[in-house]
């Protein structure tokens, strides 16, 4: 070891302090407490890891909220079903009636829409069923059946 020291090579035996570091200074909001690095921060009620108060936080039960929430969307619904049911029905079925033939192919939801548009279908069929006392939609071509008319549309 002495050849090395003699060379200028060998680590003092001290050793050298390293120059201290500027001190950077944090501006943050104004009246915020400034905390050291190492402390922890509390957050919502909650402490450091380890603590008593690390638990995790019980969400409150909502269940009034909830139950607000499905009444009305069910009154929305029924809502709309009522404005939009509504407006399927324009007219009630006629009243006056004529007597047709059934052609190739017709149903009763066709001579329905052909003889009363402005009804419902569905009351129209069933005025039908009624007025020729069907069991049964089968309707055989050449058969004749007494329909409800409306007044826009020409008695054939």
């Amino acid at each position: 070891m002495s050849i090395l020291a003699e060379r200028g090579q060998a680590r003092p035996a001290i050793p050298v302090p390293a120059p201290p570091r500027p001190v950077r200074v944090l501006r943050g909001r104004r009246g915020e407490v400034q905390r050291p690095p190492t402390r922890a921060r509390v957050v919502a009620g909650r402490g450091p890891a380890g603590s008593p108060c690390a638990a995790p936080r019980r969400v409150p039960v909502r269940w009034p909220w909830l139950a607000a929430l499905a009444v009305a969307s069910c009154l929305v619904v029924t809502g709309l079903g009522l404005f939009g049911g509504g407006a399927a029905a324009n007219a009630p079925v006629p009243e006056r009636t004529a007597t047709v033939s059934v052609g190739q192919g017709d149903t009763l939801s066709s001579l329905a829409a052909r003889f009363a548009p402005d009804s419902d279908a569905s009351a129209v069929v069933a005025r039908i069923k009624d007025l020729n006392r069907l069991d049964e939609a089968i309707l055989v071509p050449g058969l004749p059946l007494t329909v409800p008319v409306a007044d826009a549309v020409p008695a054939p």
